[in-house]
C-alpha cells in the first residue's frame, strides 16, 4: 500500500507537469496557426494506451512514463518522421512560421512550467503559510557537524554567517548553499573566519552525510518517515520513535546516525530509541553499497525551529514568485556543481524511479503541491537546457537564424535531432538503470 501511494503521488505529479507543459506548446502552435497532430501524455514508443482523434488532432497517452510530446506539422522532433519534409512547405506547417513565432512555439512549454509553479506556490503560501526552518533559530546555540563536517574544516559551536556574501535566512537552503558555494563566513569564539570548501571537501560531503553532514545542537531526533526499503523498519523501528543514541553513545547531532551507518557498511548498528517514553535498542542491518539503514529523521524540538508566515492570495504572489526565481537559481547551481566531476555530484542524480522511492508513503497534500512547483521548476531548467531535441536545443538554432539570418537545412536538422535523442535516452538509461539497481540490490542482496 506504501508503495502504491508513492507510485499515485508520483504518476499523478508526472501527469499534472507533463499535460501542462505540452499545452504550452500546444496553445502557442494554435495561435500561431501551427497544425498539432498529436498530443501525448508519456511516450507510445511502439503502440500507446489510449489514443482518440479529434479534428485534426491525436490525443493520447503513451506506455512508458518519461515525458510526453506534441507533434506539429512541418518539424523534425521526438517522433523523428522526416517524410513530410520532402515536399514542399505548406501554411500550416511549422517550418513555413517565422523565426520569432517559432521560438515562442518553442517555450511555450518552459514558460507554462515556471507559470505553474508561481501559481502553486502562491496557493500553497495563502492557504498553509510558507513554512520554513530559520537559520537564526537552529544555530542559536551553535551547530553541530558530523566526522565530515569537522574534517572539511568546521568545528561544533560553530554559525554560518554568509555564503559567498549572502546571508540564508532559511536553514534548509542555508545547507544546500554551503554545498553550492565556495566562501562561507562562520563566527568561532566570537571570532570571524573563513572556510573555502574544494571540490574534495564537497565529494567527502555528498558520499557520506549530504544534507545532514550541517545538524542543530540536539540531544534526540523522531522518526518521521521511512524510504521504499528500510532496514530499520524492517528491525522494528516505528514512525514517532524517539532515536536519543547511537551504538551506546548519546545523541548530541542528527548525523550521528548516518555517520555510524556509513561506517559500519555491510554491518549493524545499535540504535537507542525511546517509545512512548519506554527505553528500547533496535539492532538494524546496514546497506552494503551506500552505508544507510533508512530512515529519515528531525529534531525532536524541530516545531520550535520552524516559522510560518501567513499571506492572503495577493499578498502571495509576490512571495510565490521570489521562490520561482529562487529555484531557477539553485538549478542552475546544482547543473554547475553536476558539471564538475571532481565533486561526484553526477552520482547522486535521481530518475523518476529514485524519485519515487524516496517520496512519503502517506499521502499529504501540501508536500504533494510544493513537491510538484519544485518539479515544475526543474522541468523547465531541464528544457532550456541547450541540448539537441530539447526545447533549449531547437531554441538556440533558431536564435541563431534570427541573428544570422541562416536557416538550418532539413538534413542537418535530422542528424542534431538524432544525436540529441541518443545523448537524451543514454542518460535516461544510466539513471534509470542505477536507481533501478538501487532498489534491487537493497531488496535482494
Amino acid at each position: 500500500m506504501d508503495t502504491l501511494v508513492q507510485i499515485a503521488q508520483l504518476v499523478l505529479m508526472l501527469s499534472i507537469l507533463v499535460i501542462l507543459h505540452e499545452f504550452g506548446h500546444y496553445i502557442t502552435a494554435k495561435m500561431f496557426k501551427v497544425r498539432v497532430e498529436k498530443f501525448y501524455l508519456f511516450m507510445d514508443a511502439g503502440f500507446s494506451l489510449f489514443k482518440k482523434k479529434i479534428g485534426e488532432t491525436e490525443w493520447g497517452i503513451g506506455w512508458l512514463p518519461v515525458g510526453g510530446y506534441v507533434k506539429l506539422s512541418g518539424m523534425i522532433d521526438e517522433s523523428m518522421d522526416t517524410d513530410q519534409m520532402k515536399s514542399e512547405p505548406k501554411p500550416w506547417e511549422f517550418r513555413s512560421k517565422p523565426a520569432w513565432q517559432r521560438l515562442i512555439i518553442m517555450l511555450g512549454g518552459i514558460i507554462v512550467n515556471i507559470i505553474l509553479a508561481w501559481f502553486i506556490y502562491t496557493v500553497v503560501y495563502s492557504s498553509y503559510g510558507k513554512k520554513y526552518v530559520g537559520t537564526e533559530k537552529v544555530q542559536q546555540n551553535g551547530l553541530a557537524f558530523g566526522e565530515t563536517g569537522l574534517n572539511v574544516g568546521f568545528r561544533n559551536g560553530d554559525k554560518i554567517l554568509s555564503v559567498d556574501g549572502k546571508y540564508q535566512q532559511r536553514f534548509d537552503r542555508l545547507v544546500l548553499d554551503v554545498l553550492l558555494g565556495d566562501d562561507i563566513k562562520i563566527l568561532r569564539d566570537g571570532k570571524e573566519m573563513d572556510i573555502r570548501l574544494t571540490d574534495a571537501n564537497k565529494k567527502e560531503i555528498l558520499d557520506k552525510e549530504g544534507r545532514d553532514f550541517i545538524n542543530p545542537m540536539v540531544t534526540s531526533t523522531v522518526v518521521d518517515s521511512f524510504p521504499q526499503k528500510s532496514y530499520a523498519a524492517e528491525a522494528g523501528l516505528m514512525l514517532g520513535d524517539v532515536i536519543v543514541g547511537v551504538n551506546g553513545k548519546k545523541l548530541t547531532y542528527r548525523a550521528q546516525v548516518s555517520e555510524a551507518a556509513y561506517k559500519n557498511k555491510g554491518g549493524f548498528i545499535t540504535l537507542d530509541i525511546e517509545r512512548n517514553g519506554v527505553p528500547h535498542e533496535i539492532k538494524t542491518q546496514v546497506d552494503k553499497e551506500d552505508g544507510t539503514v533508512g530512515v529519515f529523521h528531525s529534531p525532536a524540538g524541530n516545531p520550535k525551529y520552524t516559522t510560518t508566515e501567513h499571506y492572503n492570495f495577493f499578498t502571495a504572489i509576490p512571495k510565490a514568485m521570489e521562490e520561482s526565481y529562487s529555484l531557477i537559481v539553485y538549478n542552475v547551481k546544482q547543473f554547475k556543481l553536476i558539471l564538475r566531476p571532481s565533486t561526484g555530484a553526477y552520482k547522486h542524480v535521481k530518475s523518476v524511479v529514485g524519485i519515487a522511492s524516496n517520496m512519503p508513503t502517506s499521502w499529504d497534500w501540501e508536500f504533494f503541491w510544493k513537491f510538484t512547483a519544485l518539479f515544475s521548476i526543474g522541468l523547465a531548467f531541464m528544457n532550456i537546457l541547450p541540448i539537441p531535441g530539447l526545447d533549449g536545443g531547437h531554441a538556440i538554432f533558431t536564435i541563431a537564424e534570427m541573428i544570422t539570418g541562416k536557416k538550418l537545412n532539413d538534413k542537418a536538422a535530422s542528424i542534431v535531432q538524432t544525436v540529441g535523442m541518443v545523448i537524451l535516452l543514454s542518460l535516461m538509461v544510466l539513471t534509470f538503470g542505477k536507481d533501478i539497481y538501487d532498489i534491487i540490490a537493497r531488496k535482494f542482496f
